[in-house]
């Protein structure tokens, strides 16, 4: 079993629109974490692991703090951050340097000042010495001495690594190990069985139209207010990665923003958040594909979940709300029905009906999560897969365009995550779609791969005759 560090914990704080995203970004070395002109972008806390000349943190990215009622979004927005601060090791406080102190700033520090957590203070946005005014005015915070920082452009690095490194490098701060799982192939004795590669962690995101309560599911799943929740469709903008454990097995849980028609995308973040949700499932191994039972099933669902399939994810949809739904039985049929059809190409993708609210069926959708995920990452022993090869062959013969056989010499599987096979014989330039889909729908029966995507590729020898 291989080690991974628990490492200590940054938090960054400030008003919207310091530029906290722009530091958490620069911080863990890449673009995570949504950026735009307009304030109040960030919404829930985003973690990420970063690097400081040598110094390795987990580094989190909080909303904006505002003052408003604590039952508004903005609200819940800074419940979010304080219970970011309470359990990191160190804060860092933003201000903007070329605007200086606003009453905003102020109500902050005087919170930071009652918290028990050390707090670092930094003028932002300094290049050069454009945030100087701003840096001096910061010291009447008594939060410390402030320094300039540039999260943009980089300035003021070796100062934030001295202000850090005073918490995160104290002596006696020991830092905890963790037990990681090393990949390895669990191989049946009888060699007649699918081979199954462990691959650790489950790589969970969990999609859907916006309000079809994702966020509420994730919470539901954590036992804790993780994430931002309420009647505001879109809460969620970024994809926010969280560690998990479910019956003992490990689990990288994604939350991520509402997926909406293309045609009615017209805002900036918006866009920003949806490319964000792509990328979520484009690093996921299973996308839970969230239904809203108050709605049923919309042709929304259906293209993302052929988004889901084309990327090479395996796919379980959950159908939430359950609890309030009419004529459970009913809806689930239809819904059942109506998947099979949309997503003729895969076919009985699993389908658990669960209430993120009371948590019903989520240990269902979790068990086909993890099954589902066997399938995607599965090998077909070589003898297994020819004698289903020459069988499926001698059931079903390839055509004969204008009167010429094609020839299906032999079949190999190139890798897993999702299963792909190559098929090498000669004239397979003109085999038929149909046929194509005949031998994925066999390997899915007959080798019981189940509803996952399947590449099949198709190869013709060499001709040495022919001309370069």
């Amino acid at each position: 079993m291989a080690k991974r560090k628990k490492l200590p914990v940054v938090v960054i704080v400030g008003r919207p629109n310091v530029g906290k995203s722009t530091l958490f970004n620069r911080l863990v070395g890449q673009r995570i974490a949504l950026v735009d002109d307009q304030p109040g972008v960030t919404r829930d806390r985003r973690e990420g692991e970063a690097s400081l000349l040598g110094m390795d943190f987990t580094v989190i990215d909080t909303a904006g703090f505002e003052t408003e009622a604590d039952a508004t979004l903005p609200g819940r927005m800074r419940a979010q951050t304080r219970a970011a601060v309470s359990d990191a090791d160190v804060a860092l406080f933003l201000i903007d340097g070329r605007a200086g102190l606003t009453p905003l700033d102020r109500e902050i520090a005087n919170w930071l000042r009652g918290l028990d957590t050390p707090i670092l203070i930094a003028a932002n946005k300094s290049e050069g010495s454009a945030g100087e005014a701003g840096r001096l005015e910061a010291y009447e915070l008594g939060l410390g001495e402030p320094f300039a920082l540039s999260a943009e452009h980089g300035e003021g690095i070796v100062d934030l690594f001295d202000g850090l490194r005073e918490h995160l490098e104290k002596p006696g701060m020991e830092v905890e190990e963790e037990e990681e799982a090393e990949a390895e192939f669990h191989v049946p004795e009888d060699g007649e069985e699918l081979i199954v590669e462990d691959l650790g962690p489950l790589k969970l995101a969990i999609v859907g139209r916006p309000n079809a309560g994702k966020s509420t599911l994730v919470n539901q799943m954590l036992g804790e207010e993780r994430m931002i929740t309420g009647p505001e469709a879109g809460i969620t903008r970024d994809a926010i990665h969280l560690d998990w454990e479910w019956q003992g097995r490990e689990v990288q849980l994604v939350d991520t923003a509402g997926l909406r028609k293309r045609a009615k995308v017209d805002d900036k973040l918006e866009k920003l958040s949806a490319f964000d949700t792509k990328r979520a499932i484009d690093r996921a191994e299973v996308v839970c594909l969230l239904l809203d039972a108050e709605r049923g099933l919309e042709s929304q669902d259906l293209r993302i979940a052929d988004q889901v399939l084309q990327e090479g994810r395996a796919l379980v949809i959950g159908l939430n709300k359950w609890d309030v739904a009419d004529n459970p039985s009913g809806l689930y049929n239809g819904i059942r029905a109506a998947l099979d059809e949309g997503l003729a190409q895969v076919k009985g993708v699993p389908l658990v009906a669960v209430s993120a609210k009371t948590g019903k069926g989520v240990d269902q959708l979790m068990q086909a999560a993890f099954d589902i995920r066997d399938k995607w990452a599965s090998r077909v022993p070589t003898g297994m897969l020819n004698r289903w090869f020459d069988d499926a062959i001698a059931d079903h013969a390839p055509p004969a365009p204008s009167g010429m056989r094609i020839k299906l010499r032999y079949i190999t599987q190139a890798k897993s995550r999702p299963p792909a096979f190559v098929i090498f014989g000669t004239r397979v330039d003109k085999l038929p779609k149909s046929y194509e889909r005949y031998l994925i729908n066999s390997l899915r029966r007959d080798l019981d791969l189940g509803p996952i995507p399947i590449r099949l590729i198709t190869r013709a020898p060499k001709n040495p005759y022919s001309r370069k």
